[in-house]
């Protein structure tokens, strides 16, 4: 984790914390970023910072259910992905595996 956790409501917390246990993929993904507080340029600006490249299309799309990560490297990516976010790991990943 990125060791500086941002301060959110309980109430946008628990939200998260049931989307991330239920899904969909998107919808945690859009709640993710949204109580973060983080812009997808910013965030594909991190990503960059560990090797990730991803464009802002590509993250707007996969929060809005367009399509979902599924090469190796996207899967890395979405690995960085929630350490920026600030994420337990694979708690996106293993949203994928659900229909």
């Amino acid at each position: 984790m990125s060791g500086r956790r941002t301060r959110i409501r309980p109430a946008v917390e628990q939200e998260l914390g049931l989307l991330l246990a239920t899904g969909p993929f998107e919808a945690a993904l859009r709640a993710a970023i949204k109580a973060r507080g983080l812009g997808l340029e910013r965030i594909r600006y991190r990503l960059l910072s560990r090797g990730s490249s991803l464009s802002v299309a590509t993250l707007s799309h996969w929060q809005s259910g367009r399509c979902r990560p599924e090469r190796p490297d996207s899967l890395r990516a979405l690995a960085n992905l929630e350490e920026i976010l600030d994420l337990p790991p694979t708690s996106l990943s293993r949203l994928l595996r659900r229909p």
